[in-house]
This record gives structure tokens, C-alpha cells and sequence, in this order.
């Protein structure tokens, strides 16, 4: 079969170790092409990646190369407009998280994915781990019963993406911690439970290190210069309609022993706590309280985020990761900045 052509829209660190790192080791692609306005960075992973082609400009790529899919590396706020144009010219997409800077922007992606025909999947690699395989059939095959309650977050002691740069700029990256590293949390726990409808949202951000200079684990963050206009913590509570509810509490940085994300998933016949990569399910059996630590080491690799993408697109199935789950998530997420910045509930 003919191999697919794969370009990669931006020359970063996720870009690097993750996404080209991913499909160069799939034998049905071929990576042609690489753009990103920095040519220098560009021209380093084309040159790691023995890529043939590099294009300041993603536009002209598009137009250049005859491209089956693409994977965007870069800041939020171009995620749609790089993922509407890409699928205008019939190219599958692979869009890192999140997957827009709103819901507005991602519901303009979903129709834009209906009307050409393309195949659209959202980086939420923590889909894709055992451990997440493991809790999905898991709960699928109904050993939790009713889940009525879910805790889940993920918090650093030190962890700010630099001052000045897109992260920490509100009008380039939609938010803090909430859209960077709450998204894939929250879409984790959603998608556990079939991404159930949402009742209310309420939540609270604070910015509590901004105009620290001390050391915030990244390089870059050590200056004291520079815009930061998001959160650096987002706390809140999700209502769902069928009577679940959900607390999450994101941070990239807290005053805390260390670093850990986790899930708690509570359900009347049994819990799951996950920490850090470790799984550990609580039940009774037998009218013995039980405490099990799956090894999920086995299957080594339940499911590859890449070769399931590239399947999707040979067999003409959608991706676990769909446009659809990303616009609710979205519209979870605009909903949390929305009350914290009212101090009220708000309702879907």
C-alpha cells in the first residue's frame, strides 16, 4: 500500500518528542515535509528526522506538497485556523491539545471536519496509556457499578512555562494551567464515563506567582519581566446531568511537596485511585474490603495514539480523540473562565 505523506506544523519540543518521534516510527507514512517561522528549529528536526522539505510558511507547504496528514505543533491560538485550512485542502489533522483557544473556535473546526470530509483527532496522549486502557474496560465491564463522584487534577511545585512567551499570554494561549494541563485530565475522566452531558460549571483561578522571580523549574521562567495574564492555579467543580459530579484542581505552581497529576473514580461497587502512573482498585469480595494493584505492563502497548490515527484514516473510522469530545471539553473549559471571572455557577 502507498505510504501516506505526513508534514508536521511546527518545530518545538512537542513536535519533537513526540509527534515525529511517533509517525517516524510507523512504516506506512512517509514524513516529507516540516514548517515553522523559526527555519533554524525547522531545519534541525528535518535534519534529525531526515525530512527532505522545510517551509517558513505552512500555507505554502500545504500548497506544495501533496499531503495525506498533518500533526500542529503549535501555540493554541493557531490550532483552528492551521486545522480549517489543512482541511479545506483535504488533509487529515492530528492537533495537539487543546484543541482551540474555545468553544466558539472549536465547533467552527467540528464543521469544517463535516463539510470536507477530513479526519480530525485531538493530541490527548493520556488516552492512550495501559493504565487508561486498564480503567476504561474496567468500568466498561461494570466492576465500579454507578460512579457518583470523581476527583481528578494535576499540580506542580514549581512548573511555569516561562514570562512572556505564548503560554503565559492569555490572547495566545486561551488560559493557564487550566487549558494546558487541566484539559487533559478533565478529558480523561469525562471520557471514562462516555463523556456524559454537563449540567454547571463553577470554578475560581488564581495568579499568586506571577511576579515571582525565583526559580519555577524552566529555564525561561527565572525573569521577573514579561506578560502573565493567566492563571496559575484553577480550582472548580462539574455538575454532569445524570447526577455525577467532579472536582478538579490544576496548577503549575503550588507550594506543595512535589509534582503529581491523579484520578479518583468512586463508584458503589467499587474506586480507582490513580497517582503519578500507579494504579490501585478498592472493592469488597467475598464481604472482604480488597485492595488490587493491576500490573499494566501487559499489554505492553494496548493502543499507539499514531498508528491508531493513521487506521483511522486508511479505514475510514473515527478517532478516539474525536473533534466532537473536543468541542465539549472546550465548552467545559470556557465555562470554568467563565464563572471564575463572574464568581457564579454557570450553566451549559
Amino acid at each position: 500500500m502507498k505510504k501516506l505523506r505526513y508534514a508536521c506544523v511546527g518545530a518545538g519540543a512537542v513536535a519533537d518528542y513526540k509527534h515525529l518521534l511517533g509517525y517516524s516510527r510507523l512504516k506506512d507514512v512517509e514524513i516529507v515535509a516540516i514548517s515553522d517561522p523559526d527555519v533554524g528549529a525547522a531545519k534541525r528536526l528535518a535534519e534529525k528526522y531526515s525530512i527532505p522539505h522545510v517551509y517558513e510558511n505552512y500555507e505554502e507547504m500545504f500548497e506544495k506538497e501533496k499531503l495525506d496528514l498533518i500533526s500542529i505543533c503549535t501555540p493554541n491560538y493557531l490550532h483552528a485556523p492551521i486545522s480549517i485550512k489543512a482541511m479545506e485542502k483535504g488533509i487529515h489533522v492530528h492537533c495537539e491539545k487543546p484543541m482551540t483557544l474555545n468553544a466558539k473556535e472549536a465547533h467552527k473546526v467540528v464543521e469544517a471536519k463535516n463539510k470536507y470530509g477530513a479526519k480530525f483527532m485531538v493530541g490527548l496522549n493520556n488516552r492512550f496509556t495501559n493504565e487508561s486502557y486498564f480503567v476504561k474496560k474496567y468500568i466498561e465491564e461494570g466492576y465500579l457499578g454507578e460512579i457518583y463522584h470523581v476527583k481528578t487534577g494535576w499540580r506542580r511545585r514549581r512548573g511555569i512555562p516561562g514570562k512572556g512567551g505564548w503560554f503565559t499570554t492569555k490572547e495566545l494561549s486561551g488560559g493557564g494551567p487550566l487549558i494546558d494541563l487541566g484539559v487533559h485530565f478533565v478529558d480523561l475522566v469525562m471520557y471514562f464515563m462516555d463523556y456524559p452531558e454537563v449540567k454547571s460549571v463553577s470554578a475560581a483561578t488564581y495568579s499568586k506567582f506571577s511576579n515571582s522571580t525565583s526559580w519555577n523549574g524552566w529555564s525561561e521562567a527565572k525573569s521577573g519581566n514579561g506578560i502573565y495574564n493567566v492563571e496559575d492555579m484553577a480550582v472548580g467543580f462539574i455538575r454532569l446531568k445524570n447526577g455525577t459530579t467532579i472536582d478538579f484542581e490544576f496548577s503549575w505552581a503550588s507550594n506543595i511537596e512535589g509534582d503529581y497529576n491523579y484520578y479518583e473514580i468512586l463508584g458503589d461497587k467499587g474506586g480507582i485511585w490513580f497517582k503519578n502512573g500507579q494504579i490501585k482498585v478498592f472493592s469488597e469480595v467475598v464481604n472482604t474490603l480488597v485492595d488490587i494493584m493491576p500490573n499494566t505492563n501487559y499489554p505492553k502497548k494496548s493502543l499507539d495514539e499514531f498508528e491508531h490515527f493513521v487506521n483511522c484514516i486508511k479505514e475510514d473510522k473515527e478517532p478516539l480523540a474525536s473533534a466532537e469530545e473536543g468541542a465539549k471539553l472546550m465548552e467545559i473549559i470556557d465555562a470554568a473562565y467563565l464563572s471564575a471571572e463572574k464568581g457564579v455557577e454557570i450553566v451549559l
